[in-house]
């Protein structure tokens, strides 16, 4: 009787013929090496930029004019120190708090809301009222600005920073309902049954549960309106007639044709102006990128 050995094949002789194996074992465990090499050019064409403006505020004008692109030598403070003992400064620098935040709060707020019914209710409209707020996403606040200046005009909130915030937070609920849909949808349905049986309302539902679940959508959509209202110009252009009422984007410029002969206080006014959006971007970067990851999971 012939028997056939256990320990025969190709698995018994250690090697094997998965051309799948043989692939994954050939890759590197860091990745391509061209990746990293275009990642750290795109890197360096994006922060170059930032970092001249930076060191240029150490620099004095006739540094500038004999080497545009060296280093500040001796390193120069006086710049900075004039920009920071200017009120004019600190007060576009609150008035752009104010917008920035007012514009975020809402934002966040009514996506929050829109984005549950969207979410969590059936009903006949619900997909068209979700592509058109994607619909939103393709209508730039350039394209409405006769228009909208018109219609704030009749509100006469012209000259005034509600003027600002309303549109913004109109042309920002798009993206940011778009960003939040996914995230109320991935709740389990389970869940929302478990709390009705123990007595929760959908509003209690809300607050106790989809919150504090939907905490990174809510981060995203927070962070990426806070910095795209921060940098926002054309609005106040068209708004703002009070130098009083400034926000830091007009006022840089402003700032600019008034001196535009110190290029070195210009660029210290420019690089305090874009710091606190960076320092927010910088500091939160992780929480974006997993809340749009997120999005697109969902």
């Amino acid at each position: 009787m012939t028997t056939v050995s256990q320990t025969s094949g190709p698995n018994a002789r250690g090697d094997t013929h998965d051309p799948y194996a043989l692939r994954k074992s050939s890759k590197t465990p860091w990745g391509h090496p061209i990746v990293y090499v275009l990642s750290l050019v795109l890197v360096l064409i994006c922060v170059t930029p930032v970092v001249y403006i930076i060191i240029g505020g150490f620099r004095t004008n006739s540094q500038i004019t004999r080497d545009p692109a060296g280093m500040p030598n001796p390193w120069n403070f006086e710049n900075y120190k004039t920009v920071f003992a200017s009120n004019t400064f600190w007060s576009e620098l609150v008035n752009s708090l104010i917008v920035s935040l007012g514009t975020m709060v809402g934002v966040v707020a009514l996506a929050l809301m829109v984005s549950f019914v969207i979410a969590r209710y059936r009903f006949r409209l619900n997909k068209a009222l979700y592509s058109l707020f994607a619909a939103g996403m393709m209508f730039p606040i350039t394209v409405a600005i006769t228009p909208l200046y018109l219609l704030l005009r009749n509100l006469h909130l012209i000259n005034s920073h509600l003027g600002i915030v309303l549109p913004q937070i109109a042309f920002g609920l798009p993206q940011a309902i778009i960003i939040m849909v996914p995230f109320l949808k991935s709740i389990p349905l389970e869940l929302e049954e478990a709390a009705e049986l123990d007595g929760c309302s959908r509003l209690g539902f809300f607050f106790r549960m989809v919150l504090p679940l939907s905490g990174p959508g809510v981060a995203t959509v927070a962070i990426l309106t806070f910095v795209s209202s921060w940098n926002a110009y054309m609005l106040p252009l068209f708004l703002l007639n009070d130098s009083s009422k400034y926000t830091l984007p007009l006022g840089v410029q402003m700032f600019s044709s008034q001196h535009s002969v110190d290029t070195a206080q210009v660029l210290a006014f420019t690089s305090l102006s874009m710091i606190p959006a960076l320092i927010c971007f910088t500091i939160f970067q992780k929480k974006i990128v997993g809340g749009l990851a997120g999005a697109v999971k969902g």
